[in-house]
């Protein structure tokens, strides 16, 4: 057994943007004209999250505990999926020192959401509001993200 008493993940997810569906972020439903796609809710912002606090654990990735082979995650609140990779990561003795994250979104304007994506992220894994940071960025419209066809979250954490 190791006697590192740190431990770092980092994790990055991306969804095409299309019309029809909801387009949540960071747990917070944000009004705009066109939805992430995925089989869960494609909340890009918590599946980054989720994926670098496996990864801090070295338990996989999000889809080898969340397929989505798996009809039980059809439409799936990603918050509820955070949730239960943080129960695995308290069951495990691992406690969150902090989160960093950063979506990267052509439109909408995400600053408005922010404090809400940083409560939401804080109450689901039962942190202070302190301990989760989320940044917006624009691509510059480069690319996928900056032509509007869809979005980006990277996201880096500290466990201990």
């Amino acid at each position: 057994m190791s006697s590192v008493n740190f431990r770092i993940g980092e994790g990055w997810d991306t969804h095409a943007l299309v019309p029809g569906r909801k387009l949540i972020i960071g747990g917070v439903d944000i009004p705009h004209t066109v939805g992430l796609l995925g089989h869960s809710d494609a909340d890009v912002l918590l599946h980054a999250i989720t994926d670098a606090l496996l990864g801090a654990a070295a338990l996989g990735d999000i889809g080898s505990h969340f397929p989505d082979t798996d009809a039980r995650f059809k439409g799936a609140d990603s918050s509820v999926l955070l949730a239960e990779v943080g129960r695995l990561l308290k069951e495990r003795g691992h406690s969150i020192a902090n989160i960093d994250s950063t979506v990267i979104a052509q439109a909408p304007k995400l600053a408005p959401y922010i404090a809400a994506m940083r409560a939401n992220i804080a109450k689901t894994l039962e942190l202070d509001v302190g301990q989760v940071n989320v940044k917006a960025k624009t691509a510059e419209k480069l690319g996928p993200v900056g032509q509007g066809l869809s979005m980006e979250a990277r996201a880096v954490v500290l466990l201990y």
